[in-house]
């Protein structure tokens, strides 16, 4: 199995995607919508919560191309 996932807020997992090209396009009732056109084009819904649980981050993480290796960097 993969690393574990560490519980983040909503902004700290916002900020970890914006690093690698992700930009707030708009937001959707309680969910912000991140959109990133290189490399290669992802949109990313995120929650707004102060905890999101490990399974929707693990979805998140994979909608925007990375594993979670790649990810756990990010938020350093």
């Amino acid at each position: 199995m993969s690393s574990k996932l560490p519980l983040i807020s909503a902004r700290t997992c916002i900020k970890a995607l914006q690093t690698i090209g992700f930009q707030v396009d708009r937001q959707n009732g309680s969910h912000i919508i991140l959109v990133r056109d290189k490399p290669e084009p992802a949109t990313v819904s995120v929650p707004e919560r102060k905890e999101i649980p490990r399974g929707t981050l693990r979805n998140i993480i994979r909608q925007a191309g990375l594993t979670v290796e790649e990810f756990l960097p990010l938020l350093d």
